[in-house]
């Protein structure tokens, strides 16, 4: 199955959005947006970036965890990973990301 973006409002009323792999893991979270049509561009964003390795910022938690960032073109970071206990964990949810990341299914939950 293939992964999908889902669309979310915070209690404060404002929006992120998850991207979602084919077995419904959360591969990467957004930063929290004001508007619902911000956090569309940031889908937008991620479907266009996804594929590009140069996009992903390899880094390690003060913990010694590691995660990734997805940036955009200016930089910004458009969505960060969960926390994974090794490089090889956190490279194989790179590749997920890549994977699903270009997906075209977005499930409005707001």
């Amino acid at each position: 199955m293939a992964g999908w973006f889902e669309l979310s409002k915070s209690s404060d009323g404002q929006f992120r959005f998850v991207l979602k792999a084919g077995n419904a893991e959360t591969i990467l979270t957004s930063e929290l947006y004001k508007a619902k049509g911000s956090a569309e561009a940031g889908i937008a964003s991620v479907q266009a970036n996804c594929t590009n390795e140069a996009r992903y910022e390899k880094k390690t938690a003060a913990n010694g965890k590691e995660f990734f960032n997805l940036k955009a073109t200016n930089g910004q970071v458009i969505g960060s990973s969960q926390m994974y206990g090794s490089a090889a964990s956190r490279d194989a949810g790179i590749e997920s990301v890549k994977t699903n990341g270009t997906s075209t299914t977005i499930k409005d939950n707001t």
